[in-house]
């Protein structure tokens, strides 16, 4: 009940400043450039990593892109760069 209410005043303050919500409440940010090119913004780390599978963690949960010849590209500490044949892309 207290995180509900935190969250929903970071989410008030926000919109009042226009700041961005995915920095405000710890949000992922994901930024896909056709279906070839994918970052990851605010994640938590790198579960699984195959050419065919991807899990992301996130605050969110866990974000898992499926496809082929999957590549990470980029890992830093604030965001991650996935190329390859991305298929799918799920939230768990």
């Amino acid at each position: 009940m207290r995180r509900k209410r935190l969250e929903d005043a970071k989410s008030t303050v926000s919109e009042m400043f226009d700041l961005p919500r995915e920095i405000m409440l710890n949000l992922p940010r994901i930024t896909m450039i056709g279906s070839n090119q994918m970052i990851v913004e605010n994640h938590k780390g790198v579960i699984e990593y195959t050419p065919e599978r991807i899990r992301v963690n996130s605050s969110i949960g866990v974000i898992r892109v499926q496809g082929k010849d999957m590549k990470l590209k980029n890992i830093a500490t604030d965001d991650i760069m996935i190329t390859g044949g991305m298929k799918a892309i799920e939230f768990i």
